[in-house]
């Protein structure tokens, strides 16, 4: 973890400045969150909304130009300080927590209506109950999370580089050594070291469920937010790549609403 933070808090400032996360268009008015996740979820206006791991805040200020009332919360403090300059800057009524996921509902204190996962957060997490109990917790009675995540097998498939093979097993942690950033490869960066876990997707749901929550909806979705291969082709009214028009395809990203049951409705108090 202390490996990951350090390459985190050393992304964040090149990832502000990054073409990739485009600030100055969500200064301009562009939306920083996927359609297909503004839709699945629904508004958002009046609600307290929580986003986890939520790098330097931009789909979280997203959320609040929809009108929910937003805490950011994640474990990179170079991350949060970008976050608060950023809701300054725009005037944007935001609480941003530097902390830990699994220690968010001690740094917290209270609970929220809605929360939200974006992609690439959980293979930063070794072990995925720990975070079910922590969204358990967090969630008001009748509160809804919504997951968005890169779908497992897709990084089972091979691509254009040599890299050991990702298995498909729970909680095995691979190690990387790697220079720049999805968002900015030629950057020049010093914490090069990571390691993230594998989850697969029967894994999240079931920890989701053993936790009490209600599945209400799972999709498995055959676009993505960045090139994963050569051959995907970009659809910019989407702003996704999808599988050129007859070739076979996989799931890509996966997204899943999870309700935790009203207190007399299946529900439990915590």
């Amino acid at each position: 973890m202390a490996l990951n933070r350090a390459m985190w808090d050393e992304l964040a400032p090149i990832h502000v400045a990054s073409s990739y996360y485009d600030v100055d268009g969500f200064r301009a008015g562009a939306a920083a969150l996927p359609t297909f996740v503004v839709e699945e979820m629904g508004s958002v206006d009046g609600r307290d909304l929580l986003h986890l791991q939520c790098h330097f805040g931009l789909e979280t200020l997203d959320w609040a130009r929809r009108g929910a009332r937003v805490t950011g919360l994640d474990f990179s403090e170079a991350a949060i300080a970008a976050a608060r300059g950023l809701a300054a800057e725009l005037g944007i009524d935001a609480r941003f927590v530097v902390a830990d996921v699994h220690d968010a509902p001690e740094a917290l204190g209270c609970t929220y209506d809605v929360i939200h996962t974006g992609l690439g957060a959980l293979c930063w997490l070794p072990d995925i109950t720990r975070w079910a109990d922590v969204v358990a917790r967090l969630l008001r009675p009748g509160g809804v999370l919504h997951l968005t995540e890169f779908h497992p097998v897709e990084q089972v498939m091979a691509d254009d580089e040599v890299r050991p093979m990702l298995r498909y097993r729970e909680g095995e942690a691979l190690a990387w050594e790697m220079s720049g950033s999805y968002a900015d490869p030629d950057a020049v960066t010093v914490h090069n070291r990571s390691v993230e876990w594998v989850h697969p997707l029967g894994a999240v749901v079931g920890a989701l469920l053993a936790e009490g929550l209600v599945i209400e909806a799972l999709h498995e979705r055959v676009e993505t937010l960045h090139l994963r291969w050569p051959f995907l082709r970009r659809d910019d009214d989407a702003r996704v790549y999808r599988f050129p028009e007859g070739a076979p395809e996989i799931p890509l990203i996966y997204t899943v609403r999870a309700r935790r049951p009203p207190v007399g409705a299946g529900g439990r108090e915590r």
